[in-house]
């Protein structure tokens, strides 16, 4: 029954968008999965970030008061990777969901590359806005949610962005 469907609304930008969201969906589950099992394996790791990166995560802003992944004022690599391997596994596994169910198109090296530097760069940004809206949020009345509300709006943004480059670009139909 749904093989049906979707082949019958296959050329329906609606029905790729429902698609979409449901693989986003389960991109949401196997990154919460790794945000909570990666830093079990990384949070021994002490070795600071690198100076060009120190910027987008400023102890001062992220922690109140002492933190384990703050080594001479600067933030480690313990509290950056879950956070960027996670995002990053998530949605290269999206990445080939999408191609195959959602766009039903061919990857070629060349999109695979352009996503990898986009996933890249927007992991940066959106763990720099999570930080910095939790950071805004935790001395109001929303301190409780003010984690869920920072990662809802890395989603948002990372949704903009990806849903229409898997479909103009990366899984365009060649007519």
């Amino acid at each position: 029954m749904y093989r049906e469907w979707d082949d019958k609304h296959s050329d329906s930008a609606l029905w790729e968008f429902v698609k979409f969201n449901v693989v986003s969906s389960s991109i949401t589950i196997v990154q919460l999965i790794l945000a909570n099992v990666l830093p079990l394996f990384f949070d021994s790791f002490k070795s600071p970030l690198p100076p060009f990166l120190q910027p987008l995560f400023d102890p001062k802003v992220l922690f109140q008061g002492e933190s384990k992944y703050v080594v001479n004022g600067v933030v480690t690599w313990g509290y950056v990777l879950p956070f960027f391997l996670s995002n990053f596994i998530g949605n290269i596994y999206g990445y080939f969901v999408n191609m195959k169910a959602t766009f039903k198109g061919k990857g070629s090296r060349k999109s695979m590359a352009i996503y990898i530097v986009v996933i890249f760069v927007l992991i940066l940004f959106t763990t720099w806005l999570q930080g910095r809206i939790t950071a805004l949020l935790t001395p109001t009345v929303l301190a409780p949610y003010a984690r869920t509300i920072a990662a809802l709006a890395a989603g948002s943004v990372q949704f903009m962005v990806i849903f229409p480059l898997e479909k103009f670009v990366l899984f365009k139909e060649k007519k």
